[in-house]
């Protein structure tokens, strides 16, 4: 149900943007976000937004950085994240959360994208 796309490996204070198509939900109904697994350690929100894109939630790390965005006309999320640093390196997911700030999500995880940053 969730396709993501657009990781890769990039050098300290590049950007990228990460896409996430989604189906078989009525993806306009749903609080939308994106999450990441770095190694070693368990998967964490990074950034979420409302149904209408009227309040976003972003954790503190990445606060200023990236910005979350969806278009739900195309059942599309995406990430845009600038000034990346080596502590970003991680698998980026996106799901439709429960709430704002947690990691508790409705449906299966995807395969994910990875995001690697590094010299």
């Amino acid at each position: 149900q969730f396709v993501e796309s657009g990781g890769g490996l990039v050098q300290p204070g590049g950007s990228l943007t990460l896409s996430c198509a989604a189906s078989g939900f009525p993806f306009s109904l749903y609080v939308m976000g994106w999450y990441r697994r770095a190694p070693g350690k368990e998967r964490e929100v990074v950034a979420t937004l409302t149904s209408g894109s009227l309040t976003t939630y972003y954790s503190d790390s990445v606060k200023g950085r990236f910005t979350i965005s969806r278009d739900n006309a195309q059942n599309t999320v995406y990430l845009q994240m600038n000034s990346l640093k080596p502590e970003d390196t991680g698998a980026y997911f996106c799901n439709a959360g429960t709430t704002l700030e947690t990691v508790q999500v409705h449906f299966n995880w995807g395969q994910g994208t990875q995001v690697t940053v590094s010299s």
